[in-house]
């Protein structure tokens, strides 16, 4: 019905271009002033942040994580880490943002989960539900507490509680449920 071209690497790396990048595709029966002018709407709520230009390839969303994350401890079935609230991980109101709250809580239910699960099953993400109870802000820490809430033989249901490290306030809840698999031998 509508068709699509793909932008001009020359247009997409210029910063007037309406487009993010070279894959970008922008229908014809669309005006390209009306394009620019939702290009100009982004540029106006983006929150502008130069230490995010190192994480613009291919799988650079864990070295953005990794750096703000160190294990405070492992035990079977609980894990327990520090996160520091960088300007990276922050929302427009310099506060953690919902989407690394998400995702820090998703890598930290997982490995929980993988204490608890043998090693021949394979575990996918079914359901990950969050409760944003208070904002984390900038230059804080927080302890991210993961426990096995239960393991059986087809699902593990992990809990994780974020809290602020000076208060032990709990800012962020989340609960992860995973389902396994067996990894086929062939």
């Amino acid at each position: 019905m509508s068709s699509s071209s793909s932008s001009s690497s020359s247009s997409s790396s210029s910063s007037s271009s309406p487009v993010s990048s070279e894959t970008t595709t922008v229908s014809k029966e669309i005006d390209p002033n009306n394009v620019l002018k939702v290009a100009d709407f982004f540029k106006s709520i983006t929150y502008q942040d130069s230490s995010l230009d190192d994480f613009t390839s291919l799988d650079s969303f864990s070295v953005l994580f990794q750096s703000n994350i160190r294990a405070l401890s492992l035990a079977r079935g609980r894990i327990s880490c520090s996160v520091i609230v960088t300007p990276a991980l922050a929302n427009y109101f310099n506060g953690l943002h919902g989407g690394s709250v998400a995702s820090i809580a998703e890598r930290l239910s997982m490995a929980c989960a993988k204490t608890v699960v043998s090693e021949d099953k394979q575990l996918f993400l079914g359901e990950l539900s969050m409760s944003y109870l208070s904002a984390a802000p900038v230059s804080s820490e927080l302890v991210v507490e993961g426990s096995v809430v239960r393991s059986g033989r087809n699902l593990t249901v992990v809990s994780v509680e974020f809290k602020m490290k000076d208060t032990m306030k709990v800012t962020y809840l989340a609960r992860a449920t995973f389902y396994h698999s067996i990894i086929s031998k062939l």
